[in-house]
């Protein structure tokens, strides 16, 4: 049972035009959708998620997530839970995932799925205003 890596990274935005103009336009990060409240690019092999949140100088939505296969799932979730780490979010989207936080408070997430998966989820369910780009990730 092992973690596979870094799966995405989700920013709490203040202001979603500015963020994705500066991901996009200066840093080069390719679009795939945009929606009302956030929109997901990617930069090489990261997903990145821009959330928008009014809480964003404090931290907000802000976190890190590792990729998890589906098969090891449980057991990583029942180990955390059993270790009395704390949840701080319950999953809503695409693929399970299990949002803790580590010793210094910093925002964690394990999840199955990748981008891929999310924006075909998306693509049959999508977010209000949701707005979907050519390029498609890599899975």
């Amino acid at each position: 049972m092992k973690l596979n890596g870094l799966n995405h990274l989700t920013l709490a935005v203040t202001d979603l035009d500015r963020s994705w103009c500066f991901y996009h336009a200066q840093l080069g990060a390719a679009p795939h959708a945009r929606w009302a409240r956030g929109g997901y690019l990617s930069l090489g092999g990261l997903w990145l998620c821009l959330a928008l949140d009014d809480a964003a100088s404090g931290g907000g939505y802000t976190h890190y997530a590792f990729s998890v296969d589906q098969a090891d799932f449980a057991a990583w979730k029942a180990r955390l839970t059993d270790a009395g780490v704390p949840c701080w979010k319950d999953n809503r989207s695409e693929g399970d995932s299990f949002y803790f936080l580590d010793p210094d408070g910093h925002r964690l997430e394990l999840h199955v799925g990748s981008l891929a998966s999310r924006l075909a989820a998306c693509r049959a369910q999508p977010y209000p205003a949701m707005v979907f780009y050519d390029e498609e990730p890599k899975p």
